[in-house]
This record gives C-alpha cells, sequence and structure tokens, in this order.
C-alpha cells in the first residue's frame, strides 16, 4: 500500500505542468506526508482501529483521486477542444494518458482495499463485518490458509482487471455501493483509454 501510495506521487510529478496541481511538490509533499503519518500511528500490520487513523486514510485516499480527477479532466477537455499540446506529439499523449489510468487504478485499488469489511484494520481482527467482495479463494479455500483475507495487492489486481477489462473479471462485487465504485472505475478508465487512443491514432495518421 505505502509502495502505491510513493507510486501515485512520483506519477504525478511526471504529468505535464498544466495537469498538475501548483504549486507541482505540493501534491507528492502531501501525499508522503499524511502515508508517514499512518506508519508511525500503525507500524507493521495495520491493525489499529483508531478513528483519526481512518481519517487520515479517507483524506489520503481522497487527495490522490481529487488529483488525478483534475489531471483527468484537463487531459479530456484538451483531447475534445483539440488542444495544441500534443498536436504533433502522440506519445506524449499517450505518456499522459498512461499515467492518468495507471493513477486511476491505484486509486480506486486504495478505496477498494479502505472500504472491503470496515477497512485493512477490522480485516486483520477476527471479528469481521460482511465482505463487500467476493474473491475466488473465498470459494476455493482448500488452495488457501483457513485465515485468509484479502490484501492490497488483491484489490490492486481487482482495480487493474477492472479498468483493462471493464468488467469485475473473477471478483465479484456483492454489495450495492462496491459496484457502483467499479462502475465508476470503468466509466473513467474507458472515457480516458478512448479518447487518448483515438485522438493518438488521429496524430500519427
Amino acid at each position: 500500500m505505502a509502495l502505491a501510495i510513493a507510486t501515485a506521487a512520483m506519477l504525478h510529478l511526471a504529468l505535464p505542468a498544466s495537469y498538475r496541481l501548483d504549486p507541482a511538490w505540493m501534491v507528492p509533499v502531501v501525499m508522503l506526508t499524511l502515508l508517514g503519518a499512518l506508519i508511525l500511528g500503525d507500524p507493521g500490520r495495520i491493525d489499529r482501529q483508531k478513528r483519526w487513523l481512518r481519517v487520515v486514510t479517507d483524506v489520503m485516499i481522497g487527495f490522490i483521486t481529487a488529483a488525478n480527477l483534475y489531471a483527468g479532466v484537463h487531459l479530456v477537455v484538451d483531447i475534445l477542444t483539440d488542444n495544441k499540446l500534443f498536436a504533433d506529439n502522440a506519445t506524449g499523449l499517450l505518456a499522459t494518458g498512461g499515467v492518468t489510468w495507471a493513477t486511476n487504478v491505484i486509486a480506486f485499488a486504495l478505496w477498494y482495499w479502505d472500504l472491503d469489511r470496515g477497512g485493512a484494520a477490522a480485516r486483520a481482527h477476527p471479528l469481521q463485518p460482511s465482505p463487500s467482495f467476493v474473491f475466488p479463494e473465498m470459494q476455493h479455500s482448500a488452495y488457501v490458509t483457513a485465515d485468509w483475507v484479502p490484501r492490497f495487492a488483491d484489490y490492486l489486481s481487482l482495480a487493474f482487471w477492472t479498468a483493462t477489462a471493464f468488467s469485475p473479471a473473477d471478483v465479484s462485487a456483492v454489495r450495492r455501493w462496491a459496484k457502483l465504485l467499479m462502475m465508476v472505475e470503468v466509466a473513467a478508465s474507458l472515457i480516458v483509454a478512448a479518447l487518448v487512443i483515438a485522438r493518438a491514432i488521429n496524430i500519427l495518421q
């Protein structure tokens, strides 16, 4: 999880200047500061159920989402208005679209990780709320340990395949909020991918 947040911070710096929040250092500094607070407050297994840790986590994920939404909206507007930023630079357009898409995957993986079963801290304890996502391991218990619970990598895989295949792949959403959140991720990924690829093909032709 920490590596994913650090990656999202670095990806924001890779965006063109007009797509970044000003000042340019603000997003990485805020992300890494909030991450540092989480690590200091709950080092190790992420099993401390403290309200302030949950609030900081939600603020951090929300900030990543907002910063990427800002970049994504600017990218879509520039494509639709035929902005000259990428007029003769298909590679730059594809790279910017790729950064936005990858950050979107990370942001939704963090949301799934934070909201499923009350969050990572709640999942670390025996008494857990009912799951919002049904993973294959939960249906094929013979292949995993009895105490198996999804980790961040499982939610990252869910977010990746949702954004790539535009479907939940091998994980089923069983809560309405989970279904709606996956619909939002699919819509965002589809819009960015379709517009970026179409515009890049137009430039190359």
